[in-house]
């Protein structure tokens, strides 16, 4: 490595953010990535190890010894060529993905793991300031069309790959805009949409057809979840216009709550609130906006989107924000020498949390209670886990004034019949049956059809959808290009 003592030398640089009670007045980016010495200095941390358990960590396996020594080198050129030869969007999971790679740091057996996120950071920032990020046309075409169904993270990342391998791309988007959950999901503080329309040029340059407000396939009436026109394709008109078809559109459908009161006007999905604000900020207008400003507000579910929902129910001038989650209060630190290399399970405080939010672990919602059909608090009772269920601790009935509420408790599949109008097998889970296994490779029990990302694994990360979507487009690669594939 470029600083054989750096690791003994030098302390964890973390980057720098706007103030709490600054940046909770606009839903613009707010971290402030390291500079280019500061990012010399953090990859000079990067041991010598011998055995990379940060690559392994992460899910497109980033070659993180090697950028760490370029950056520290000052070669920023070849840093992001050798960080593009595993992620397509390192501007995405460089601001959103919570850097498993981290965890499995060599270094974090007994110190402070190297700041990789923030040095991938730093590199595609470097690229996009010196124009790095330029088309790669491929120089054959093969004559073969390719359907990807889905423009989030994983359709993106395998259309990219398709199109460089000389397939001819076309995506098909619900929404009208690409990006799925990147864009209509995580908010613009976390993303700045402006990264994705960046990679959509991109994209068009190098070949890709790019085509929205579209439906495939049966869908049912989701019109409150987001906004979309009401042209359809059938799964039959892409498979016979198409050589294959790649299904990524993700796993939206919201876990409910059905409980008492659930019918009442103020109880909401988070991806009802969420998507709203973004495209607000996109200058869309609204009407019905749900907003918490001046509200009691109370979400239900302790991860990432929950986090989100407080983030921007803070910005929208939430009277006050309250968190449940229902399982226990983690440690504060993990057992290092129990969980390392793998993800630690310890308490995380999020961005959003520091804002402001009253954070409830244990906690399991009754009901919902009530006037005139709205909204006016909800009854809890803490639990604990007794042989592997949670059981109700008598006397701990509580009644919360809330006048809004945000159910964040994940996801439990794909949102439409999609599937179904493909043909599809589902798993146990309800997701699309694929192996990913060498000799399968991503396809489905649907000859020419293959499912990647949520819509295959359910939900996950950014970095696991980039992931699944490039090794699906080298199994659709396969696929067309063996011997006897039909020819166009």
């Amino acid at each position: 490595m470029g600083k054989i003592t750096g690791f003994l030398e030098f302390e964890r640089i973390e980057q720098d953010s706007e103030q709490a009670e600054t940046r909770v007045r606009h839903h613009q980016e707010f971290v402030q990535g390291l500079n280019r010495d500061q990012a010399r200095q953090q990859s000079a941390r990067c041991m010598d190890c011998g055995t990379p358990f940060c690559s392994h960590g992460c899910p497109v396996n980033n070659i993180i010894p090697d950028f760490n020594d370029l950056v520290y080198r000052d070669d920023w050129r070849t840093a992001i060529d050798v960080l593009h030869s595993t992620n397509n969007f390192p501007e995405f999971t460089g601001r959103v993905c919570p850097a498993p790679c981290e965890a499995a740091c060599t270094l974090n057996i007994n110190s402070q793991p190297v700041g990789i996120k923030s040095i991938e950071h730093a590199i595609i920032e470097r690229a996009c300031a010196e124009g790095w990020l330029l088309p790669q046309p491929a120089k054959f075409k093969t004559g073969k069309r390719v359907a990807i169904v889905g423009s989030g993270p994983a359709g993106l990342a395998a259309a990219q790959q398709l199109a460089r391998a000389g397939h001819e791309v076309t995506v098909f988007e619900k929404n009208d805009k690409v990006g799925g959950l990147l864009r209509f999901g995580i908010p613009d503080f976390k993303l700045d949409k402006s990264h994705i329309d960046r990679r959509v040029e991109q994209l068009v340059a190098e070949g890709v057809k790019i085509r929205t407000n579209i439906l495939v396939g049966d869908w049912p009436d989701h019109s409150r979840v987001t906004n979309w026109s009401t042209q359809h394709i059938s799964a039959a008109q892409l498979q016979s216009e198409f050589d294959a078809v790649l299904l990524t559109g993700g796993a939206e459908q919201s876990r409910d709550l059905p409980v008492p009161g659930r019918e009442l006007s103020g109880v909401h999905f988070a991806m009802e609130f969420l998507p709203q604000q973004n495209r607000v900020n996109a200058g869309i207008t609204m009407p019905g906006q749900i907003r918490a400003g001046g509200l009691h507000v109370i979400v239900i579910g302790g991860g990432d989107t929950g986090s989100d929902c407080v983030g921007t129910a803070n910005r929208q001038g939430a009277a006050n924000v309250v968190q449940f989650e229902l399982m226990a209060m983690p440690p504060a630190q993990e057992n290092k020498p129990l969980t390392w290399p793998y993800w630690p399970y310890k308490l995380r405080t999020s961005s959003s949390h520091e804002e402001g939010c009253q954070r409830e672990f244990a906690v399991a919602t009754k009901a919902f209670m009530g006037e005139n059909g709205k909204l006016t608090a909800l009854k809890t009772v803490q639990v604990e886990m007794r042989q592997g269920q949670f059981v109700e601790i008598q006397g701990s009935e509580k009644t919360w004034k809330a006048d809004l509420v945000l159910l964040a408790m994940g996801f439990t599949g794909p949102v439409a019949n999609v599937l179904e109008s493909f043909g599809v097998a589902r798993d146990k889970r309800g997701n699309a049956m694929a192996s990913t296994e060498a000799d399968s490779g991503y396809a489905t029990n649907v000859t020419g059809v293959f499912a990647a990302g949520d819509m295959r694994r359910g939900q996950s990360l950014v970095v696991w959808a980039i992931r699944e979507g490039r090794q699906a487009a080298c199994a659709v690669d396969r696929f067309l290009m063996a011997p006897g594939s039909p020819t166009p």
